[in-house]
């Protein structure tokens, strides 16, 4: 108790103290995230909020002063316990670190603190013409410190890329205190070793991002989305690889099955057609005068590959109702039952259609729902299983199908995360897609930046 005490007077010498949180109770509400864990083990020993990048440095070096952990939040929104507490320590939190701090219209970039929403910046910066692509589906609160430390992604990865493919440079707190710059204020840079790559999905265990300088493009001028239903897996998998072969290049195509189609229209009425196998969620953007064109070419394709019904947009109402229906599969699931996980599994596009059936099939064996949504352009399924923690018999067939589920990816050819991380729930299965060298290399690097394993321990490996 004299120990916690010393920790709360020190962090309250640094920070003002209101914002520093004590008191379990709140405490115990910053100690999980969305990962959905049936129990909390462990809380942090503090909550709290930096507004400067000297405050989190003082933050970090009272930690390594007391030798506790660092777990770095911003939303929460992750799905892998990656800013769960699992050893007590401080919990900071960046949701007051949340200002765009420049858009610079003729580099076309924005420097942001870690705390911005994505979907505000994307905002700001489509008043100026510009545009931000990625897009995780939680955009409206998922933050660009958040975003980084799990590299997300989203549905437009297909065409523009993902986080790691903005990001060109961080200040990032070290874990003895010190500011570490990784890249420039320029859109190529070749001038030693690239070090942001290592703390863009690395989940806040190598360093601490306080501020990031992220490139921009200009924004499309228009955008159209189809959805296209079928009666077989394989033909809306077929369908995608013909229009990929035919050189279109939809910014997403992304992918619903039957039971994440009925789920979402019994909560969220869309019209959505939910006698139909699957459904594909296609858009293509552009200049206007091209969109008709792409469409037409899609269309054909769709059609060829037994399309049973097709909707599009024609206005931006319809874009958004379409878009809405996709982003709520994650909410609508969570009302099936009071808890709901959902995954994030990746194979090459040719064993998408196996994947997808594999699954399926786990969770038929578990006596498991499953709703499945992904971004089939890049291979990526997201299972959405919905459970009752209280359950234990059904916690336990959950634990044993997602242990398969992650073999079965594995001997498809593919990797246990492509957007998510890795965090706490996964840990205990890299080791069946990374290879014991890469490991101890991971190990080593992590022990370089943080000998004393204060920053976000035990996460990822």
């Amino acid at each position: 108790m004299l120990m916690k005490n010393k920790l709360i007077s020190d962090l309250e010498r640094v920070l003002t103290p209101k914002n520093v949180l004590s008191e379990i109770e709140e405490r115990y509400a910053y100690s999980q995230d969305a990962a959905n864990s049936p129990d909390i083990k462990n809380i942090a020993d503090a909550v709290v909020f930096a507004e400067t990048i000297e405050e989190v440095q003082q933050v970090v070096k009272i930690a390594a002063k007391h030798k506790i952990p660092v777990i770095c939040r911003g939303a929460g929104t992750n799905v892998v316990g990656a800013c769960s507490v699992e050893h007590g320590g401080i919990v900071l939190n960046f949701s007051k670190m949340n200002r765009i701090l420049e858009i610079n219209r003729q580099n076309m970039t924005a420097r942001v603190q870690p705390g911005v929403i994505v979907g505000e910046l994307q905002k700001q910066v489509e008043k100026l013409g510009l545009y931000y692509p990625p897009d995780p589906s939680n955009l409206a609160v998922s933050t660009i410190g958040g975003s980084i430390a799990q590299s997300s992604g989203g549905a437009r990865t297909f065409k523009y890329g993902s986080t790691k493919d903005y990001v060109i440079d961080m200040k990032v707190v070290t874990a003895d205190g010190e500011i570490l710059q990784t890249g420039a204020n320029t859109i190529k840079n070749a001038t030693g070793y690239n070090l942001g790559s290592l703390f863009i999905g690395s989940e806040g265990t190598l360093g601490i991002v306080v501020e990031a300088v992220v490139k921009l493009i200009p924004k499309p001028e228009a955008h159209q989305v189809l959805m296209a239903y079928f009666d077989r897996i394989e033909d809306a998998v077929e369908a995608v690889d013909e229009i990929i072969e035919r050189k279109v290049l939809p910014t997403t195509i992304d992918f619903m099955d039957k039971n994440a189609i009925q789920t979402v229209e019994k909560f969220f009425p869309s019209g959505l057609l939910s006698n139909k196998e699957c459904a594909l969620v296609i858009e293509v953007d552009g200049f206007e005068n091209s969109l008709k064109h792409q469409s037409e070419i899609i269309l054909s394709i769709l059609n060829a590959a037994n399309a049973s019904a097709i909707q599009c947009s024609a206005n931006e109402d319809e874009y958004n109702k379409i878009w809405t229906a996709r982003r709520s599969s994650m909410g609508a699931c969570a009302k099936l039952k009071p808890n709901v996980t959902t995954d994030d599994v990746i194979v090459p596009r040719e064993n998408l259609a196996k994947l997808v059936l594999g699954i399926r099939a786990i969770c038929e064996k578990y006596k498991l729902d499953v709703c499945m949504v992904g971004h089939v352009g890049d291979g990526s399924v997201h299972p959405q299983i919905p459970i009752d923690y209280r359950d234990e018999d059904e916690y336990k067939r959950l634990k044993t199908a997602k242990s398969e589920m992650y073999q079965l990816t594995a001997e498809l050819g593919g990797i246990l995360s492509g957007e998510h991380g890795i965090g706490a729930l996964k840990r205990d299965y890299i080791h069946m897609v990374v290879n014991p060298a890469a490991l101890e290399y991971m190990r080593l690097i992590k022990k370089t930046f943080d000998p004393d394993n204060i920053l976000n321990p035990y996460k990822i490996f």
